[in-house]
């Protein structure tokens, strides 16, 4: 990591210049304070309090069913654990769609009761006024396209996106539209990684892929999926980094057998 600039506070404008200056942007997702705040000590760029709570913390099959309040209490808690990296969180879906003024509603309800940086917003020229609605109002936008979770039942699959020739080129088009609207950066979900890597180039606005190679500015992953805490979920895309749930289960196990056979607590851990 040579010649990479040292950031005490990562800002939309520090990631501007880490597009410029080649340095990978580091994102992962989080939801409560103890994560978050071991995220934030290891130097996370930014931190995405995901709809995907709505799968590994609620349990729901889709991230359509978490609430705005919900994403609100998540971001509270990230908020109160961070120091250093960018917080974004995601609208929810039903917050934004075909609304701009409930857009900017929802937009600003997230950033005056979490405390966060800025917001998510899935979809491209259908959302584009709400985009530009949310900005003119002074909150950061970060756009996101190709697969997008929200629009699950309209794809019907979560497949990769954009290898026809059409899509791919509104695809592209819609990037550009993300940028001019005046967003600060773009997730870049489960596209061919020639396409990402076309607009990538395309833009100069930071692309954060996930599932979609490494020609793009960084990377972002779910932190239950790539922690092992998740082991159902199984892409190409992902990189496991640990096994916590085998972990955990070592260490509940052991806590278990202890207390069953009267080993916990033993005579130093009580109190006289």
């Amino acid at each position: 990591m040579k010649n990479q600039k040292s950031y005490t506070k990562i800002t939309t404008h520090s990631l501007q210049e880490m597009k410029h200056s080649n340095e990978k942007i580091s994102m992962l997702t989080a939801y409560d304070y103890s994560f978050a705040k071991i995220l934030d000590m290891a130097n996370i760029d930014v931190l995405l309090v995901g709809d995907s709570a709505s799968n590994v913390m609620s349990g729901h099959e889709t991230t359509l069913p978490i609430t705005l309040d919900e994403m609100i209490y998540h971001a509270k808690s990230v908020v109160r654990a961070v120091k250093r990296c960018l917080i974004v969180v995601d609208l929810p879906f039903g917050s934004y769609q075909g609304n701009s003024k409930k857009a900017l509603d929802s937009a600003i309800r997230i950033m005056k009761e979490s405390g966060a940086h800025a917001v998510k917003l899935e979809g491209g020229c259908e959302i584009e006024e709400s985009i530009k609605r949310i900005i003119d109002s002074g909150v950061p936008v970060m756009g996101h396209l190709g697969l997008t979770p929200q629009s699950i039942y309209k794809f019907g699959t979560y497949s990769v996106r954009a290898k026809q020739k059409e899509e791919a080129e509104k695809l592209k088009s819609d990037a550009i539209k993300l940028e001019k609207a005046g967003c600060f950066a773009i997730v870049a979900e489960k596209i061919p990684a020639k396409l990402a890597a076309e607009i990538t180039k395309s833009v100069n606005i930071p692309i954060i892929g996930i599932g979609a190679g490494s020609k793009v500015d960084g990377q972002v992953l779910v932190m239950h999926d790539m922690l092992g805490l998740n082991n159902e979920f199984n892409p190409r895309f992902l990189r496991r980094y640990a096994d916590l749930t085998k972990i955990v289960n070592t260490a509940v196990s052991e806590y278990i057998h202890d207390v069953k056979n009267k080993k916990f607590p033993n005579k130093s851990e009580e109190y006289n």
